[in-house]
């Protein structure tokens, strides 16, 4: 009896069961459709700089920031004296794609990115950009110069003080261009190895870099401050891409150069025989990682600490430097979430940060004050932009 009393109440719940789940997948249905409804914030870009919370408030040796007035300095003025030993060069790789498409066929510009009071077309973008990388060399180091590797079928005009075009042959196209940067990198070495050779050069040392970075302190004195290194390269603890290649320093003597030429080498080859599918993009960072992971002897757990160190490798001894000092990134990059460190020499503004390397350099400008204008960067890292 007490069986088939059991089954009857079964029968009776099953029913009720089934309205009730019904009811909640429903409502769970209705509360995805309107989160589908609302706006992605995440991927939203702003034709703005929109100001938010300073990462590193209340941590030491951590710019602090109150809007944009930066609470402490981020550099003492002994570290703005220009380094008195070698020169330095900036080399970059920069190109100009077709024009065209940046104008409608009636005359009209198309697609214009307004950034203060300047209109920017595509090509004028990048253009506004290769010259604030210029502006802040100019600034930080004003004894330097910068030489521009470029493709000679490249329409590029520019006219200013201590800057040179280099025209290097090769493959400039999009899906190439880090290849070609390499390949360029090769070629510039093995062009002042030969002048070298020719007749005794006076020293000047190289930093290979990005079109999209500031220098905002001298950084001739890390040549000085590492004597032993042929080639320095900067690290942040991220597993998969632990070296940026946007950034890397040379000695411009001989053996340095020598030893740089051949390091770059081992990198092409690694390049071209591994990661050709990631030729767009991350393919010289994979080749330059497999390359210093190559050796046997390197402890890879040392990309953990953000301290510079040395190693032997295909070689070279190679300084690694933070990414934190040397190639800080907002809003990218290991150290970020934790601030942006005071004595930061080097911000670059990969991806669509290209607006806020536009908008930090005019605001200034305006206020001539470097520490106030990182504060505009820490302030403005986490904000997608229009490009």
């Amino acid at each position: 009896m007490r069986s088939c009393i059991g089954w009857r109440r079964l029968l009776f719940l099953t029913p009720l069961v089934f309205i009730v789940l019904h009811l909640l997948s429903v409502s769970e249905l209705h509360r995805d459709a309107s989160r589908d409804d609302l706006p992605n914030k995440r991927n939203k870009k702003f034709d703005h700089l929109v100001i938010g919370p300073a990462a590193g408030q209340g941590l030491p040796n951590r710019l602090q920031c109150q809007g944009t007035k930066a609470l402490n300095k981020t550099h003492l003025p002994s570290s703005n004296l220009s380094y008195k030993g070698d020169s330095v060069a900036f080399v970059t790789v920069f190109t100009v794609y077709n024009t065209s498409l940046d104008s409608h066929p009636d005359g009209r510009s198309v697609n214009l990115i307004k950034v203060g009071n300047a209109s920017y077309s595509k090509t004028e973008r990048s253009m506004a950009i290769l010259n604030v990388f210029i502006n802040f060399i100019q600034k930080s180091m004003p004894q330097s110069n910068v030489i521009i590797l470029t493709d000679p079928a490249s329409d590029l005009s520019i006219r200013r003080n201590r800057v040179t075009v280099m025209p290097i042959k090769g493959e400039y196209s999009r899906d190439k261009l880090m290849l070609q940067r390499i390949r360029s990198y090769i070629t510039f070495l093995e062009m002042k190895l030969e002048e070298h050779s020719k007749r005794q050069e006076h020293i000047t040392n190289y930093i290979f870099s990005d079109s999209d970075i500031s220098v905002v302190d001298d950084l001739g004195q890390i040549f000085y401050k590492y004597p032993n290194f042929h080639l320095a390269l900067t690290f942040r603890n991220n597993k998969d891409q632990p070296l940026n290649s946007g950034f890397i320093a040379i000695r411009g003597t001989p053996d340095g150069i020598l030893r740089a030429k051949n390091f770059l080498q081992e990198v092409l080859r690694a390049y071209t025989s591994k990661y050709m599918t990631a030729s767009r993009m991350l393919g010289d960072q994979l080749a330059l990682t497999w390359v210093v992971k190559s050796n046997p002897s390197f402890d890879g757990k040392r990309f953990t600490k953000p301290e510079p160190f040395l190693d032997e490798i295909a070689g070279a001894s190679v300084l690694f430097l933070p990414c934190a000092k040397y190639n800080w990134t907002p809003p990218e990059g290991a150290g970020q979430f934790h601030g942006m460190p005071l004595d930061v020499k080097v911000v670059h503004f990969k991806g669509s940060r290209k607006r806020l390397m536009l908008e930090s350099w005019n605001f200034f400008n305006s206020t001539s004050n470097i520490s106030d204008m990182l504060c505009l960067i820490l302030k403005s890292g986490r904000t997608k932009y229009d490009f």
